[in-house]
């Protein structure tokens, strides 16, 4: 493994004092739903959950851009319209007390004519430590009941 994939992957797990992964993998499913993500298959047994959500992706200054290369040169006008979020999060046994999660964000991003003009990782830390963020205060608040 190179040292950028390392990282990443030190990015997306994190550790937790429990061993109920079903328990863990309920909490992530919580959390992906507050964030807005619709789960599209969950297997508690094999500690897996995975959802997305869809997002405007259109900019500004790209539908500008591509405007004026229509009106100076006669090209097609093409710019990013949709995208989808995805995450997938998976949980495993670490050790006697532990389960480590692990959760990935990806997007694809279609363009005004319908066709793909993007696939690719997030790899923004924000969003790895807001998830575990919540996913943290949500394990402690289930395991004390509150």
């Amino acid at each position: 493994m190179t040292q950028e994939s390392l990282q990443q992957r030190q990015m997306q797990t994190r550790r937790f004092d429990t061993k109920d992964e079903k328990k863990l993998l309920t909490a992530g499913a919580q959390v992906l739903q507050d964030l807005g993500f619709n789960l599209e298959e969950s297997e508690t047994g094999l500690g897996v959950v995975v959802g997305s959500k869809d997002r405007d992706a259109t900019e500004a200054g790209e539908v500008a851009g591509v405007v004026l290369m229509r009106i100076l040169i006669g090209t097609p006008v093409i710019y990013d319209e949709k995208q989808k979020i995805r995450v997938s999060m998976v949980t495993r046994s670490v050790g006697d007390k532990e389960t480590a999660a692990r959760v990935t964000f990806q997007r694809v991003v279609w363009n005004n004519q319908g066709r793909v003009s993007a696939t690719e990782p997030l790899n923004e830390p924000k969003l790895y430590q807001e998830f575990f963020d919540k996913l943290s205060q949500s394990v402690f608040l289930t395991a004390n009941e509150i």
